[in-house]
């Protein structure tokens, strides 16, 4: 079968680590920076527990509401909830696969980056600007989970910092650390940083597999697609089509459904059709949306394979 995603697997030897759930995540704060072109960065043991811990610092209050693409995974939607804040919707189908705003006040922008990683692209931030990054095994730069919260704003920050170890200070001997507010323990540990390093290590060869790859399915399906973690197409009759693909040997996935459809984020106030939100666009992708394998170790043979049968179901 070939794969949607591939997740390289790692022998970790944890006798080399200073302790295990603390040491190699600051070495993975200080490249990942460096790569991204920040000044400072925070880890965190998902990229879900950083939105969470962003709206609670910048939006907490259920009166203050988020404004979320429909086309979304449910982890985004609720950890806006945990963190208190209200949701809105919006009808953007295009922003999978890269980074968008999550929402903005006159203190920070806070930027979701899970799906994208690209080289000193925080160059083309603000100082006021957050980014979260998502280290989930099928994300560009996977892990075992993980995120990382970069900026230029080392105040900002160090609040996370301090957040996500409790709420203590930072000190070196933990018996000097001294409790700052109630925090979180969403610490990142050495075992997630290890992998991290180690795909990091490896992403500048993957992202110019990955670039190649979907050059040839950008020209077979015209289609602009700049992503470097999903390649989705649109299909007339979806059930069908992967069943088809599954007898063919291809995996294929669906990437997103509609999250306004779903009861449980509506909190009795209907859909955003009855809000007086047009959500057309949300609502027909979230019937035909269909990823196929992209991932770095396709072989060319299989990329023509892949083309070739979807454009035979296709017909």
């Amino acid at each position: 079968m070939i794969p949607l995603f591939h997740i390289n697997q790692y022998i970790i030897d944890t006798s080399k680590f200073s302790h295990m759930l603390h040491g190699l995540e600051q070495e993975l704060e200080g490249r990942f920076a460096e790569y991204v072109g920040a000044k400072y960065a925070c880890a965190a043991n998902s990229a879900t527990s950083l939105i969470t811990l962003a709206v609670r610092r910048y939006m907490p209050s259920s009166q203050q509401k988020v404004c979320l693409p429909s086309i979304i995974p449910s982890v985004v939607p609720n950890a806006v909830l945990n963190g208190c804040a209200g949701i809105e919707w919006k009808d953007d189908i295009n922003w999978v696969g890269s980074a968008y705003p999550l929402f903005e006040t006159s203190r920070v922008r806070i930027i979701d980056s899970a799906q994208q990683v690209d080289h000193n692209q925080y160059h083309n931030y603000e100082y006021k600007d957050l980014a979260i990054y998502s280290f989930y095994p099928t994300k560009p730069v996977g892990g075992m989970d993980g995120g990382m919260i970069v900026g230029n704003n080392k105040e900002e920050i160090d609040w996370f910092r301090t957040a996500v170890h409790n709420g203590m200070s930072q000190e070196n001997e933990s018996w000097k650390r001294k409790l700052q507010f109630p925090g979180w323990k969403m610490h990142m540990n050495s075992s997630q940083a290890y992998v991290i390093l180690k795909n990091l290590n490896r992403y500048q060869d993957k992202c110019c597999r990955l670039d190649k790859i979907r050059d040839k399915y950008n020209d077979a399906f015209n289609k602009l697609n700049i992503s470097r973690h999903l390649y989705r197409i649109n299909v007339n009759n979806r059930d069908e089509f992967i069943n088809s693909m599954r007898n063919l040997g291809i995996s294929t996935g669906i990437h997103y459904r509609a999250a306004h459809e779903e009861n449980i984020y509506n909190l009795g106030e209907g859909t955003g059709e009855d809000w007086g939100m047009s959500l057309e666009q949300s609502k027909r992708e979230s019937k035909t949306t269909v990823s196929i394998p992209f991932n770095e170790h396709l072989k060319d043979d299989e990329v023509d394979y892949i083309i070739k049968c979807v454009g035979e179901l296709q017909k």
